[in-house]
């Protein structure tokens, strides 16, 4: 009979493992996942390396493996992923979110430092799981804000992960296109922000498609209050066609933010 591995040689098996099977962060997925077989916390793996891993865990462990190897990210496995510390469940109508796109976070924090403590008025287009909006809301501690997207799956899950970061009284959910933050916009005389990881448009694409995108209801522009502004992610490449865009659509300042990649992931429109 075979010895039972312990914590801490099972999770270097994982890691070989993984990295074999091409991973990018074969550490850090088989942690992850090692704690997801067992139930333990991070901080059993260390204190109780040595310990042997039961059979049931074992096997779970093994399941969990074989889907990383699949390809299927990790935080669809466990269901759940942390963005900015943030506990942020997904759902089938969301995303994953990635540290990438917390460059956007930094971005808005950084332009509105001098307006931290305000009352200010947040817009999540496309909002998936939540995550940009919870993150904010988090740092800024008077603000609340709306969040939007198709889904009514995302929908649900953004609301759930609002009440599983006690930001549910700050936060409001709702399911529809960007008309319904239109309406919004109105009644609360526009937003202080405007965040969004719409979709990728791809670069060589931008120049035909700017007719559609500056007619695109509802304009930008027109959601954002004065001295207002928005943060977007995008993709390679895209930094100089989106900042013409927004120069022709009206903003009057361009800034940009890399991500941990060095990659220029988040871009700010500001109206002043």
């Amino acid at each position: 009979m075979q010895p039972v591995p312990t914590r801490a040689v099972m999770l270097r098996q994982v890691r070989d493992r993984l990295a074999s099977g091409g991973i990018d962060e074969p550490e850090a997925d088989a942690r992850a996942l090692l704690l997801e077989a067992t139930g333990l916390a991070p901080l059993d793996l260390i204190t109780g390396a040595g310990e042997a891993l039961d059979a049931g865990a074992a096997a779970r462990l093994e399941g969990l493996v074989v889907r990383r190897l699949a390809g299927e990210p990790v935080g669809r496995i466990r269901g759940q992923r942390l963005f900015w510390c943030l506990p942020i469940r997904l759902s089938a109508g969301t995303l994953e979110p990635r540290h990438d796109s917390e460059a956007l976070i930094e971005e808005a924090l950084s332009r509105f430092e001098a307006r931290r403590g305000e009352a200010l008025r947040l817009l999540d287009l496309g909002t998936g799981s939540g995550c940009l909006l919870l993150a904010l809301l988090s740092e800024w501690t008077m603000a609340c804000g709306l969040g939007i997207d198709l889904s009514d799956d995302a929908v649900r899950t953004a609301s759930a992960n609002a009440a599983l970061n006690g930001l549910a009284g700050r936060s409001t959910f709702r399911t529809g296109s960007w008309t319904t933050a239109v309406r919004e916009a109105e009644r609360r005389a526009g937003f202080d922000l405007v965040i969004s990881n719409p979709p990728y448009i791809p670069a060589g694409e931008i120049a035909a498609l700017a007719p559609e995108v500056r007619s695109h209801d509802p304009p930008l522009a027109g959601l954002i209050a004065p001295g207002g502004g928005a943060v977007l992610e995008i993709g390679a490449g895209q930094e100089g066609d989106v900042s013409d865009l927004a120069l022709e659509a009206g903003f009057s300042r361009i800034s940009t933010r890399r991500d941990l990649g060095g990659h220029v992931r988040a871009i700010g429109l500001w109206t002043s």
